[in-house]
């Protein structure tokens, strides 16, 4: 048996929910209720494995790179929302390059140093020429 009856809903929060305004049959009491969808969106690993994505990890890696560097919260913050959003209008999938493309694109915004940084892990720097071709690159688009 129902214990509750909508009496109105409507988008909300930019149409990503739906806000509902309840009465309880029983007492009478009106409350209101935010639905949301749950898309868990999936990252293609470089060997084919999928695992759900977290911004969690991009948060790491981010403030990994900018440790130490005087970098506002907000600007790490700004960055991980923006990636999450981009994953989050994409297709239900998002490939691991794709996200570490954007991380490097956020962080060269950012921080020049933390983009060497992160550019070193992710593109497996070897030696003194990766960075020496990488800063070549930054000092190129400069």
């Amino acid at each position: 048996m129902e214990t509750t009856r909508v009496v109105d809903s409507r988008p909300a929060d930019g149409g990503r929910a739906i806000r509902r305004r309840r009465r309880c049959t029983v007492c009478g009491q009106r409350f209101t209720t935010f639905e949301r969808a749950q898309i868990e969106i999936m990252v293609v690993k470089r060997d084919g494995r999928r695992q759900p994505f977290e911004s969690a990890k991009v948060r790491r890696g981010v403030e990994n790179a900018l440790a130490d560097r005087p970098v506002p919260a907000d600007a790490v913050d700004d960055l991980v929302r923006s990636i999450e959003a981009d994953v989050r209008a994409g297709p239900g999938s998002v490939r691991v390059e794709d996200i570490g493309l954007a991380v490097l694109a956020g962080l060269r915004r950012i921080d020049e140093v933390a983009y060497l940084r992160f550019a070193s892990v992710y593109k497996d720097f070897q030696g003194a020429q990766d960075f020496e071709r990488e800063m070549a690159t930054l000092e190129g688009d400069a």
